[in-house]
């Protein structure tokens, strides 16, 4: 009884210890914007894979609308279509590893800074500030979410470690 005890006092302990690495490997910035539009979340994309590409709608004074592919699929795109639509492509393993932006009721700026260097800006320089870093080290930005209407509210970002294999990327 007591080898039954202590055996199953080790399995709880190591599926504890299991999930506790587990969940430190996670964190989460955000929100940032105001307080309108409607939720979405890019939750389920991060299983086609990385982020590899945004699509970003800005107008005049705001981020209108965004789109990001994860693996080799679009999420959907949510915002508004007025503005005009840029298009950014990561390198082949190539992660964002920060996001900084701009923000005053509605979202105004957003820069995505990756593992390589590169700063992919997108929108206007005006409002309060936000800047955006993991957690946990060794984790990137893995998907997004936040509130859209005719223009993208607010945007909340979510950081895990690099998915290990990716067949679609």
């Amino acid at each position: 009884m007591l080898t039954l005890t202590v055996a199953l006092l080790a399995l709880l302990c190591a599926s504890a210890s299991a999930n506790a690495i587990q969940a430190r490997s996670s964190s989460y910035s955000g929100e940032y914007g105001g307080g309108g539009g409607e939720r979405f979340s890019h939750s389920g994309n991060q299983l086609d894979g990385p982020i590899t590409a945004f699509r970003v709608r800005v107008s005049r004074y705001y981020i209108v609308g965004l789109q990001v592919r994860y693996g080799k699929v679009w999420s959907n795109y949510v915002g508004g279509s007025s503005g005009d639509l840029e298009e950014i492509f990561l390198h082949p393993g190539e992660s964002v590893i920060q996001v900084s932006g701009k923000y005053k009721r509605y979202l105004r700026k957003l820069v995505f800074v990756t593992d390589k260097g590169r700063y992919l800006p997108f929108g206007k320089d005006t409002g309060t500030s936000f800047n955006a870093v993991p957690l946990h080290p060794n984790t990137v930005l893995r998907f997004i979410s936040g509130r859209s209407g005719s223009v993208i509210d607010a945007i909340g970002l979510h950081w895990d470690v690099y998915p290990s294999t990716c067949s679609s990327c």
